[in-house]
């Protein structure tokens, strides 16, 4: 059996170090040789990202080049439609019936699993590695629709996720990365000042890339 591949969603709107550092605090606990990002093209739980696709995905690049074992799938951005998780995952097993896969999610996320389009079939197409920051306390707040799944479904040993291609849900303490790309467009569409304050927050390099094209200033139309 191939070793399992790390998978990690969103909108990248931009990428910043929370959703880099989380993706490679993953990747490193659990061993992974790999971590793919995937973009979302037009992302169901929420409005269209602010800035195009090909610009989203030239920010990831610039940034997968600080983390070397982080790379990009953009298959969600080629894709019509909703980018539904669900989706992605069937294609990825038609590639690969047998490699264990592994998609991270949030514990803010996993919350909201039962919304997701045909969220039962996630846990026959992936585990599910659930990035919990330190102070969550999950136990109490799984929803109801979930609860069966959450209780069959945990485990506690890492290397039950390379021994099977899909089916657990594990959870992995990830480093607290207070970081909001929302908060890092509003920063960049007050100029100069606004940029200065968020450096640091994401690789110098997309922050460069930012300026330089104009992305989420007032009049950009990406």
């Amino acid at each position: 059996m191939r070793a399992p591949l790390g998978l990690l969603g969103g909108t990248f709107d931009p990428v910043h170090y929370g959703h880099l550092r989380l993706a490679d605090d993953v990747r490193q606990a659990l061993g992974l040789a790999e971590v793919r990002l995937l973009p979302a093209g037009d992302p169901p739980h929420r409005g269209q990202p602010h800035a195009s696709a090909t610009d989203r995905l030239a920010m990831l690049d610039l940034g997968c080049q600080e983390f070397s074992t982080l790379t990009i799938d953009p298959r969600e951005t080629l894709r019509t439609g909703k980018s539904y998780t669900v989706l992605s995952l069937e294609e990825l097993r038609s590639e690969d019936s047998v490699r264990p896969l592994l998609w991270i999610i949030g514990a803010d996320s996993l919350l909201g699993l039962p919304q997701w389009h045909r969220w039962r079939e996630l846990f026959g197409l992936a585990h599910l590695v659930v990035a919990e920051r330190p102070g969550v306390t999950l136990d109490r707040a799984i929803p109801e629709a979930l609860d069966p799944e959450w209780h069959a479904r945990l485990v506690v040993d890492p290397a039950r996720l390379r021994r099977t291609p899909s089916g657990s849900i594990y959870r992995q303490r990830v480093s607290p990365q207070p970081i909001s790309a929302s908060a890092i467009r509003a920063a960049v569409m007050r100029g100069p000042e606004g940029i200065a304050a968020v450096r640091g927050l994401l690789p110098d390099s997309v922050l460069a890339y930012i300026d330089h094209h104009g992305l989420y200033r007032a009049h950009s139309t990406t």
